[in-house]
C-alpha cells in the first residue's frame, strides 16, 4: 500500500475525531442550560490521544498496517439529578448538532453518534443512555429489550454492563460542572502527535 494512502487514511481519522470533539461542544453548550444537568464529560476514545492499531479496513487488515484508532462516535458521561425530561434533552442535542451544522460552526455528527450515558451524581452509577428514537416506545427490535422506556428516553443495551473503567477519563476529560460552569473545550483534550 502506497504511504500517501495510509497518510490520507490517518489524516482522516485524526479530522473524524477532532469533528467528535466539536460535536461534544456544541452538545454539551446545549445541555448545560437544563438544571438537572449537573457535569458533562467526554469518555472513551475521543477524550484520549490516539493510538496506532491495526484497523478493520480490509487493504489495511491483511497487510497488517497500523493507522490511528478509529473514533465511531463520541461518548459523553451525563450525570443528571432527574430524568424527568430526557425526550426535551435529545431534541435539545439533535437541534443543537443539526443548527450547528447548518450554520457552518460544526461537523456533520448525527444524533446516533453522540451517545448520551446517564450517570447518577454521587455515585457514578451508571443508569443508561439517552435513547435515539423520536418516541419512546418506537416500535423497534431495540424497544423490546426488558427495562427500556420504563423511563422515557432512558434506552437500555441488552447486555451491556459498563466497564468499570467507564469514567477513567472523567478527571481531565470534564467540560462543564454545575456551578462552575464551563470547564474546556473538548478540543482541548490530549492530542495526537500527527505522526
Amino acid at each position: 500500500m502506497r504511504r500517501t494512502k495510509i497518510a490520507e487514511q490517518n489524516r482522516y481519522l485524526l479530522r473524524q475525531q477532532q469533528d467528535f470533539r466539536r460535536a461534544a461542544d456544541v452538545v454539551t453548550d446545549a445541555l448545560m442550560i437544563f438544571e438537572e444537568i449537573e457535569a458533562i464529560a467526554v469518555i472513551g476514545s475521543v477524550a484520549k490521544a490516539l493510538w496506532k492499531e491495526v484497523p478493520r479496513f480490509s487493504g489495511f487488515r491483511r497487510q497488517g498496517i497500523e493507522v490511528w484508532h478509529e473514533c465511531k462516535d463520541v461518548d459523553l458521561a451525563v450525570w443528571i439529578s432527574s430524568q424527568h425530561r430526557l425526550g426535551t434533552l435529545r431534541k435539545a442535542r439533535d437541534r443543537a448538532l443539526r443548527e450547528a451544522y447548518e450554520a457552518g460552526t460544526g461537523p456533520s455528527t448525527a444524533n446516533h453518534q453522540v451517545e448520551i450515558f446517564l450517570i447518577e451524581p454521587g455515585t457514578d452509577r451508571y443508569l443508561g443512555r439517552l435513547c435515539n428514537f423520536s418516541a419512546c416506545p418506537k416500535d423497534k427490535p431495540q424497544c423490546a429489550t426488558a427495562g427500556c422506556g420504563a423511563i422515557p428516553f432512558n434506552k437500555v443495551v441488552d447486555g451491556f454492563v459498563p466497564d468499570a473503567d467507564l469514567l477513567a477519563s472523567a478527571p481531565y476529560a470534564t467540560l462543564y460542572r454545575r456551578g462552575v460552569g464551563r470547564l474546556r473545550s473538548a478540543l482541548d483534550l490530549p492530542q495526537t502527535d500527527g505522526t
